[in-house]
């Protein structure tokens, strides 16, 4: 395959990245080995899914700014690219890695060695399934596989590692222990990890403070941590054969607290950051006009469905947000159905009807 320079570039650095995270994971030293384990998969991540999009001819700028796009940015746009095509679980585990590096890069967290073994095997078996699929090539050209992750012990299942660091958290907030501290960095893995599920999922210390208080009125897991029940991960193979793939296998729905929800399962939402599209910018996205972007809104309903798009208060100034929920909705919508018929049915009541110069077109306005 004939690379673009910067994509080979950047593909280069993603490769350096998993290379220095795989030796750090092996590594000896233990001071600062989960952060630099941590930091260097999750870049590694960044510089492949930017690589992967240059390569295709998307551009990964930010059209205000100027700079490079963010991780999460990357990612909205290659679960979007017909090559790339990056699924919802995919996504999810780079997700988490991102948020585990991010509360230990500036912050501090414990993520237990089953835990973190899981993920940066999982994080490897991805990041050759990505490469295979986008450059057709794969990572034990580049990569020893000796050196892949080892652990000494075979990996557990999901739910059971869940399980386990629950149960440690809770000894820690036991009256009397004084461990707090422990237990706070604990639960932000475990927050972190409801990425799997969640696109939205954003690591807060009012987050931890309502974990903290359910787990001490005897709350369980289920009620604490919902979304981590939905998820598992399937392992296949031994010893430097071993692949890992996160996926969500259903688990307890989730509901609003005015549907009765338990209180200690609500997280706090960047709204911001989920309802990041405006409505010229879908149009843009889709490549349509305005008009015809409000008929495809209506015709999928997202100005009133609360997952596509919410309503932001600036002073007297109200005005809608759109999720990537609507901008997907709306391209299965362009893309499956006849874009001037939807047009017809739901074009804003200002614009005039389409002039129709097919035979037949008189007889049917006048019988309209």
């Amino acid at each position: 395959m004939k690379l673009r320079q910067s994509a080979r570039i950047l593909k280069g650095k993603a490769l350096a990245s998993v290379r220095a995270s795989v030796i750090a994971f092996n590594g000896l030293d233990e001071d600062g080995r989960v952060t630099n384990v941590l930091l260097r998969m999750q870049h590694a991540f960044e510089m492949l899914m930017k690589a992967a999009l240059n390569q295709q001819g998307v551009t990964v700028f930010d059209k205000k700014s100027g700079k490079s796009i963010g991780l999460d940015r990357a990612l909205n746009l290659a679960q979007n690219d017909p090559k790339i095509k990056l699924t919802n679980d995919e996504a999810g585990l780079i997700r988490t890695l991102d948020g585990m590096r991010d509360e230990e890069q500036h912050w501090y967290t414990t993520v237990d060695e089953g835990i973190l073994y899981m993920h940066v095997r999982a994080g490897v078996t991805l990041f050759d399934d990505l490469l295979d699929r986008v450059f057709g090539e794969r990572l034990g050209n580049h990569i020893p596989r000796r050196v892949l992750p080892i652990g000494a012990e075979p990996p557990k299942d999901f739910q059971l590692l869940v399980d386990e660091e629950f149960e440690r958290v809770r000894e820690l907030l036991k009256p009397g222990r004084r461990m707090g501290a422990q237990a706070r960095a604990r639960i932000r893995t475990l927050l972190a990890m409801e990425a799997h599920s969640d696109p939205d999922t954003v690591v807060s210390d009012k987050d931890v403070t309502r974990v903290v208080k359910g787990m001490n009125e005897g709350k369980s897991r289920e009620q604490v941590f919902p979304k981590l029940g939905g998820v598992s991960a399937n392992v296949s193979g031994e010893g430097v054969e071993l692949e890992v793939r996160f996926v969500k296998s259903g688990g307890m729905p989730v509901t609003y607290v005015s549907d009765g929800a338990d209180a200690s399962a609500v997280r706090v939402v960047d709204l911001q950051k989920k309802y990041h599209l405006s409505k010229s910018d879908l149009a843009k996205k889709l490549g349509v006009t305005e008009p015809k972007a409000t008929a495809l809104r209506r015709h999928v309903g997202a100005d009133t469905d609360p997952d596509m798009s919410n309503t932001f208060h600036m002073g007297k100034v109200r005005y809608l947000g759109y999720s990537d929920n609507a901008y997907n909705a709306m391209l299965a919508a362009r893309d499956d159905l006849d874009i001037d018929e939807i047009w017809k049915a739901h074009r804003p009541t200002n614009q005039p009807a389409p002039i129709c110069t097919q035979p037949g077109c008189a007889s049917v306005a006048a019988a309209a």
